[in-house]
This record gives structure tokens, sequence and C-alpha cells, in this order.
């Protein structure tokens, strides 16, 4: 429910603030004291890290979650945005990276689905179409065809319907959570373009990106978070690309990391010309036993696509994997199991772990077959012994192993998860986000365990969109952007100014 204002349902405004703005989530804080505000007319930048409290600032002008402290306001009144319903009745929308559109319906389906009979009992379908072919020309995409498919249409095309269903609410906020992600440079040109004729028309436009080039180019102001808190505001025209970086990064990692003395070897894994279609492009790298090996790089860049590749999870195009300088043939994760490496997934609840089974046979299903005699008997004992062998060694906090894996912290769910690898024997470990949903002890833990496993020779990959992270734990680091590795650091270099400036594109003078 709205309370205190008297604003039409989407009417322009003159301006939007968010003033003072606290949210936090179980005890961390994830945005202090933010301040932001967005004028009438303006294209307005909002910059950080991955984690900086860009999207949750974002998700409470929307309404998908509620401030703990602060205000918002339009055209200098006091609203109250409890729900999503609420921010689109105020003229609020919000494009994501995963767009809210239903694949089964047509464009002008999608567009008018908030009201597509206008609250009659029949739909007016000449009506709708024509609603919906006036509502694209006026955007320059008359092209698209309004009683097509949405799930047929490019990506482009589909961003396209989803700026249209926002403007079908007459709303005059509209927020871009990285939306050119997924575009071409022609496309993404086609975008630009949309974008300054809605704010010559009056939309105040909150532009979320990573891309620096894009910025400057369409962006009138940006505002810099980091970690939660507003850095500042600034004139595009009155900074340049590195001034913009040096507000993003300055931060201490301390001794948050445990200090590690790399003992490296040889070369264990090698991957060599990796291609998968425009999401990765003549990937290269070799992992020596005893080092960490960091793929870092924005959202879209192309990281988890590349481990997806090597795994077989996704049919590459070309390239070759090489273990122990022996070529292996990889087309599913089952044969990388074979062959030594395996993935611990992003995605710890339905890819790393089964939640509603006992924690010993989440640590000894990758092995079933090593622990089963002739005839597939199980030998419980054997079992337990190796069980009790990994917890201890990962030190997993657990009551009973028989007790469900649901039952544990997201932290220890994470060290089953990588007991898991372990006790298939896989010597190369391809961790993805492997501290992503655990608490601050949880993950010096899981560092921990990292250094003593690199300790013990094995070999680890980590994607990491934590930038800390990544200069605390890697022994080197390969940066990628647009699918391509832009560059590799060695431990001496390895800083948030050269990681950044890799993943955007940014020249070092």
């Amino acid at each position: 429910m709205i309370h205190k204002t008297t604003l039409n349902e989407g009417q322009h405004v003159n301006k939007f603030e968010m003033c003072g703005i606290c949210k936090g989530f179980g005890g961390i804080n994830a945005l202090i004291d933010v301040d932001f505000s967005v004028k009438r007319g303006e294209i307005h930048a909002l910059m950080g890290e991955n984690g900086a409290g860009k999207s949750t600032l974002m998700k409470i002008l929307s309404g998908a979650y509620n401030q703990d402290k602060g205000k918002i306001l339009i055209d200098e009144e006091v609203v109250h945005i409890q729900n999503p319903r609420d921010s689109i009745k105020l003229g609020v929308s919000v494009i994501y990276q995963e767009f809210a559109l239903m694949g089964d319906l047509t464009v002008a389906e999608n567009i008018f689905i908030d009201n597509l009979s206008n609250n009659k009992l029949l739909i007016n379908w000449k009506k709708l179409h024509t609603e919906t072919k006036k509502l694209l020309n006026n955007l320059g995409f008359g092209q698209i065809p309004t009683g097509k498919e949405v799930g047929k249409l490019s990506v482009a095309y589909q961003q396209i319907v989803e700026i249209c269903k926002a403007l079908s609410r007459n709303s005059s906020i509209l927020v871009l959570d990285e939306p050119t992600a997924v575009l071409s440079s022609k496309e993404s040109e086609q975008l630009f373009i949309l974008l300054q004729l809605l704010r010559d028309n009056g939309t105040s436009i909150v532009y979320i990106s990573h891309r620096l080039d894009e910025v400057f180019k369409i962006c009138d102001r940006a505002t810099v978070l980091r970690d939660g808190q507003n850095v500042g505001t600034v004139i595009l025209q009155d900074i340049n690309e590195k001034e913009l970086v040096n507000m993003m990064i300055g931060r201490s990692i301390g001794n948050y990391y445990p200090e590690r003395h790399a003992n490296v070897g040889d070369v264990v894994f090698e991957v060599s010309d990796i291609n998968l279609g425009k999401l990765v492009k003549d990937v290269s790298f070799q992992v020596r036993a005893g080092e960490v090996f960091g793929l870092s790089g924005l959202v879209g860049s192309g990281r988890t696509e590349t481990l997806m590749a090597i795994l077989g999870e996704e049919n590459r195009d070309s390239g070759s994997i090489r273990i122990n300088n022996n070529e292996v043939k990889i087309r599913s994760p089952i044969d990388a199991f074979k062959a030594g490496f395996a993935m611990l997934p992003e995605d710890r609840k339905t890819q790393g772990v089964l939640l509603e089974l006992p924690i010993a046979h989440n640590i000894s299903v990758s092995c079933i077959k090593k622990l089963s005699n002739s005839i597939g008997v199980v030998d419980r004992k054997k079992e337990r012994s190796m069980v009790n062998n990994l917890i201890n060694k990962l030190r997993i906090k657990l009551r009973n192993p028989q007790d469900m894996c649901q039952s544990l912290s997201g932290g220890n769910q994470q060290k089953v998860s990588i007991s898991k690898l372990l006790s298939a024997g896989c010597k190369v470990l391809l961790f993805d986000e492997p501290t992503r949903g655990v608490d601050v002890g949880a993950k010096t833990e899981i560092y921990k365990i990292i250094n003593e496993l690199v300790d013990e020779g094995y070999a680890i990959i980590m994607v990491s969109s934590e930038m800390p992270e990544v200069i605390g734990m890697c022994d080197r680091v390969a940066v990628m952007r647009n699918g391509e590795i832009t560059g590799i650091l060695e431990k001496n270099e390895i800083n948030e100014e050269n990681l950044i400036n890799l993943s955007m594109g940014v020249q070092n003078s």
C-alpha cells in the first residue's frame, strides 16, 4: 500500500530520491546510509564492484525488498513502497538481466499482460495489436511482429519488449541492470539510441553497468557504491575512466585471508583454444600442482561458461584438454570425473548437495563404486571410515553423519560439496564462487581448506566475483571480458586496479 502521496499514476516525475537507506541480511550490512537521486530526463549510472549494493538498492526501489531505515521521495513527496505493485503504480519499472517475459505468449500479450481486456469481459485483440504496434513504432522497432511468440525473438528484441511493457504502464523511472550483457555491438547501439530518446522525452533512467565505455557514452552522472556505502556522485563530463575506477577500489584486504606460501609444481592441467559460440573465445591457460589459478571478470564475461565448456556440460565448438600432458576427451561431466577433475558449482543448494539425503551419502555418492564389492554391495565399514576422515579433514560441523544435509549451515554444506569431489579422487578442482552465500567465518574456513589442498598438491581453478577474494587467494589470475582472456596476472600483479582495468578494457597508461 502507498502512503502520503498525491502523485497520479504514471505521471512524469521531476526527481526521485533515496535518502539514508539501510538494509541488512542476517547481521550483514548490505547498505549503510545510502543517498541516491536521479533527475527527470537523466541517464544516471549506478556503479560499483559485484556485491557493492547496487542490486539491493534497486530492489528496494522496486519493492522486492523493504529498507530497514531511510526514505524514498518522488517529487519531494515521501512514498512507502511495500511491494512491486506499489512501485509500478508510482511509475517505476526494473528490467533485470533475466527478463520477466512469458515465452509462449505473443509480443502484444506480454506488453499488455497487466491490462489485456481493459477491465472488460472480452479482449479487443485488434486494439491490443494496434496499441502494441504504435508503441513499437514510437521506439523505432516497428519491425517486431506483434503476434509472434516472445520466446522466438532475439534477445535484443526481447529486451525491447520489456521496455515497451514498462512504457505501457506509463513508467517514468526505468532501471536497467547490465542491459548489454547479452547484446551484440550493433544491438547495443540500437538500445543506446532508444535510451537517449526516452531520456529526451523525460524518462529518468538508472543504468547499472560495469562497462565504462558505455557509461561515458550515454550517461550524464554516475553514483559509485562500495561496500554498501555511497562513495560519491560525479558528472561524467568532469571525470575520466581512471578517476572513476579509483572511486570503485581502495579497500584493504588485511588479514582476512590466511597466509600461504605456494609450493608450485609442474603443469598438471592445460586447456587450449576452448570455443563455445560467442560465449567463450579461444580460451587457453595452464594450471600447476599446488596452485590456485583464478578466473576473474565481470558478470557475463564468460567465466562460468568456460568452466561448463571444459567440463563437457556444454558442447564446445573446439579446443583440447590435457591432464599430466595427456590429452583427454571430455564430452560430459562424467568424463571429467573419470579423468580426475570436477567442479564445485555456484548453486550449492540445487547442484552441489542433495539436501534431503544424509550427509554421509552426500560425501560418498561420488565414489560408491570404489566402496562396493564385485556384486555391487557397499562396504559400510569402509564407507564410514572414508566419510569420517573427510569430515575431520574439512572440519565439517555436524551432529550425526546420518542427519539430512539440509540440517547444516551454508558453510558446512559447502564443505560437504567439496568433500564429495575429494572422495572421488579428483586432483584438479574447479571452484565456481566457492564462498557465495556463506558467512564471514565460514569463508575463512573455506580459504583454509583451499590452502591445505594446494599444499597437498591439488590444482585449483577458482571463479570469484569478489576482487578481494581473488587478490587474497590466487597465485595467478586470468581476467576475462566478452568471452576472451584479456590478460593473465602473476601474483605480484594481482591488484584491484589491474583486475578492473582488464575486465573493463581500460588501457594502462
